[in-house]
């Protein structure tokens, strides 16, 4: 397919473009039979159920929640965001995401779709607002090794609130979440990469990572680990900036892949 058809294919209405996708769905649906979609249940990585037992899973699921500080409130986020909730707020690669055809996109991580709902929040005159969920998503790069799958649980908590003197708001909500993540996860390892001078004060005697490549974290950025393991990751991000076009707005999130955690 020319570049020509899909600038034109792109430029559709939203309506039309829809559409055409779910035309061309219903044909390709109609042309296949039972047998074909038990082959396809049977070789598709995205479809194939999760590799951790229920039971398993629940018990680490209801862990993370029960540690959770009474100051944040759970969310049950929708299976789709809209489209672009990754590649036009978090700067993720649209090609790692599954795009569906009605103008929106799998979840693929459950701190974007919270981002959105923290910048409503915010912008109806909520003062800091602390936001959690636990949410099955997809992801569609490609993964190599154990305890890396195609669909997977996170779990994830965000603060979102305004600038304040003395990098304020980011001394609390820094220690707020690395208190959470102690509780509800044990005996865990924090490594911080402290990406602006002004935010030693915040890493304060956290072991620091240097080395660390990150996109799109600003100031502060930490990875959590048990037993040598990588569970969890967080930092600070523009994103509810970037949705309010408020630069005083500020945004810390924090994640624990709950599948890796629950095999530990």
């Amino acid at each position: 397919m020319g570049e020509d058809v899909l600038d034109r294919l792109a430029a559709l209405p939203g309506s039309d473009l829809t559409s055409l996708l779910l035309a061309l769905s219903r044909r390709r649906a109609a042309a296949l039979s039972g047998p074909d979609v038990l082959r396809q249940y049977r070789s598709d990585r995205f479809v194939a159920p999760s590799a951790v037992p229920f039971p398993v899973l629940r018990a680490a699921e209801d862990r993370l929640l029960a540690a959770l500080p009474a100051s944040f409130s759970v969310v049950g986020l929708s299976p789709v965001a809209p489209l672009g909730t990754c590649s036009a707020v978090a700067l993720m690669d649209q090609n790692n995401i599954v795009s569906t055809m009605r103008g929106t996109e799998v979840a693929a991580d459950p701190t974007n779709a919270l981002a959105l709902e923290a910048a409503l929040l915010r912008q109806s005159g909520s003062s800091d607002v602390r936001l959690a969920a636990v949410q099955r998503v997809v992801r569609a790069q490609m993964f190599g090794g154990s305890g890396r799958f195609a669909h997977f649980t996170l779990f994830a908590a965000v603060s979102a609130g305004r600038a304040r003197a003395s990098l304020g708001f980011e001394l609390e909500h820094f220690a707020e979440h690395v208190a959470f993540l102690r509780e509800a996860c044990g005996d865990v390892e924090f490594r911080v990469t402290v990406l602006d001078p002004r935010f030693e004060v915040v890493r304060g005697d956290l072991p620091a990572d240097p080395a660390r490549q990150t996109e799109y974290y600003k100031g502060l950025c930490f990875k959590v680990f048990r037993d040598g393991v990588e569970i969890g990751d967080g930092g600070f991000v523009d994103w509810t900036s970037r949705l309010t076009g408020n630069r005083k707005e500020r945004l810390l999130i924090s994640g624990v892949g709950v599948d890796r955690f629950a095999t530990l």
